[in-house]
């Protein structure tokens, strides 16, 4: 068989984005270069990958088992492609770090003094959003690392490093009608607006509980707004119990809310990045900060 990697990428693509089209705009390439990309690609397997007949081109049960294979040998690809930046890198000149805003504060601020200490010529650049952000950020190569919560699945360009987990408390204002009941369901929230994070660029969105709600991109802002009664909310336990905010606000219990309050907090990184002697170490690093044996 004569198939390439391009033919694999403009196939996986397709699939993902939905249409020819829309891999085309993806990879920056000529709806006609996909198109004969796959026609190729299913010439050289000797069979169909989509039926065409539709208005948008849909997976033949050949090509649902051929993309799934396809994605399995693009990882690899990018992964040994950063393994090989890897060894051509030595000590990075500069890195950019995205951060969720709601990321544990002290261990953080011990991270960044070490790394000034370790590194004193590195050019650091720390960028702050919310969610889904940090996924984008990374992805579009924005960033080096992204250090976030890990609520939506990521893009499968990118690997995600768990580093610990965070369980979020729902809280309301100490006046609000909510804070007599200790353990309300359901039906008890929704009757009440719900402050829900999502990201600034607002692609994606937390589903609310609440049929009544405000999107708000921080939840700093959401615990303030929540303590002056705007409404109730759902925020990692580190920001509830800081103590401005903890004065003033009262934890419920979610025993009787379905779903699970712990969400993975990791670092995400595209799997083609190759990471250089800091980067290696600020991973270590990250990690033994919350990863304690």
């Amino acid at each position: 068989m004569r198939w390439n990697l391009d033919q694999l990428e403009a196939f996986v693509t397709s699939v993902e984005a939905g249409s020819f089209s829309a891999a085309a705009r993806k990879l920056g390439k000529a709806q006609s270069r996909i198109s004969t990309a796959i026609a190729n690609l299913e010439a050289d397997l000797g069979f169909e990958l989509f039926n065409r007949q539709a208005r948008l081109p849909v997976l033949t049960p050949a090509g649902e088992e051929m993309y799934v294979e396809a994605q399995v040998v693009l990882v690899q690809c990018q992964r040994l492609q950063a393994r090989a930046m890897t060894v051509l890198g030595g000590n990075e000149a500069s890195l950019t770090i995205a951060m969720d805003e709601a990321m544990p504060i002290e261990p953080f601020e011990h991270f960044f003094q070490e790394v000034a200490k370790q590194f004193p010529l590195l050019k650091l650049t720390i960028l702050n959003g919310s969610q889904d952000d940090i996924a984008e950020w990374v992805e579009a190569q924005q960033a080096d690392l992204g250090i976030l919560f890990h609520l939506n699945l990521l893009p499968d360009s990118l690997e995600f490093m768990q580093i610990g987990q965070i369980t979020h408390s729902l809280i309301v204002s100490s006046t609000h009608p909510l804070a007599n009941i200790s353990a309300p369901t359901v039906a008890d929230l929704n009757q009440h607006r719900q402050l829900v994070i999502r990201g600034r660029m607002g692609k994606r969105q937390t589903k609310a509980i609440s049929s009544e709600y405000w999107y708000i991109d921080s939840y700093y802002h959401i615990t303030s707004l929540v303590i002056k009664g705007v409404g109730w909310a759902l925020v990692p336990e580190h920001v509830a119990n800081i103590e401005w905010y903890s004065n003033e606000s009262v934890k419920l219990s979610t025993q009787n809310i379905p779903g699970s309050f712990s969400v993975a907090m990791g670092v995400v990184k595209r799997r083609d990045r190759g990471c250089g002697q800091i980067m290696n170490w600020m991973l270590s690093e990250i990690n033994s900060m919350f990863c304690q044996p």
